[in-house]
């Protein structure tokens, strides 16, 4: 293993076991630690961001190293081309080392070389029913990134390693927040209406199914009103 192998296993290692050893941030704060530490570890990095595809096609960056990168990729969501927009909607890795003047994308290369980027390299590192993550690396020089194919992936692999403890933390915090909701819900209702439990949860169930509204928003709804929503059939 070459020693900037063993820097891009040391930083992502650590950011796993922060994540394991109770500091819980949320997620935005995990992807601004792997796009930091993708400019402080691999040659030639700039600036770092990472992008998100969600199933409605909404492209959004959730993360970023500096305000040049969130305005580049901006400027790929809207004109609908560049590696970063490629990466997470159709290739999963893309790259070019002069990406002013890169044939593909006409319309983005001026706006990254107005930008002083020169090169630019996007990984998808996450992908489930939910959503396509993509971590973007930009450099300043032209011919950069000639890496691509060893280090920049195995970063990737590791970033996504870390993504996907990120993303079972944070289920595992709604879902234990929905929990402590809706039992929150169910002491109010038997403590103002006189319910039993089972007769409170069962009056949630009714309520969310008659207004096809999930039972985690009624229940939200109950602890906001410190009771039934209006008009409810009990």
């Amino acid at each position: 293993m070459s020693s900037e192998e063993a820097v891009v296993l040391e930083l992502m290692t650590a950011a796993a076991g922060a994540l394991k050893s109770g500091h819980r941030d949320d997620l935005p704060a995990t992807l601004t630690r792997i796009t930091h530490a993708a400019v402080q570890t691999l040659p030639d990095v700039d600036y770092a961001s990472f992008s998100f595809l969600r199933t409605d096609g909404r492209l959004e960056t959730a993360a970023a190293t500096d305000p040049v990168a969130l305005k580049l990729d901006a400027s790929q969501y809207e004109l609908r081309e560049g590696p970063c927009y490629e990466a997470v909607t159709e290739a999963g890795v893309v790259q070019s080392q002069q990406v002013s003047d890169d044939p593909r994308w006409p319309r983005y290369g001026p706006v990254a070389a107005q930008a002083g980027v020169g090169s630019q390299l996007a990984l998808e590192v996450y992908r489930n029913h939910h959503s396509r993550g993509g971590l973007n690396l930009y450099s300043r020089q032209t011919g950069a990134f000639s890496y691509q194919d060893h280090l920049g992936e195995l970063f990737g692999k590791y970033a996504a390693v870390v993504m996907s403890y990120a993303f079972q933390v944070e289920s595992l915090q709604q879902a234990l927040a929905t929990r402590k909701t809706i039992g929150q819900a169910l002491g109010i209702l038997m403590l103002r209406y006189d319910m039993s439990e089972q007769r409170a949860f069962a009056t949630l169930v009714r309520i969310s199914q008659h207004s096809n509204v999930k039972l985690r928003i009624v229940a939200e709804q109950v602890v906001s009103n410190r009771g039934l929503p209006a008009d409810p059939t009990v």
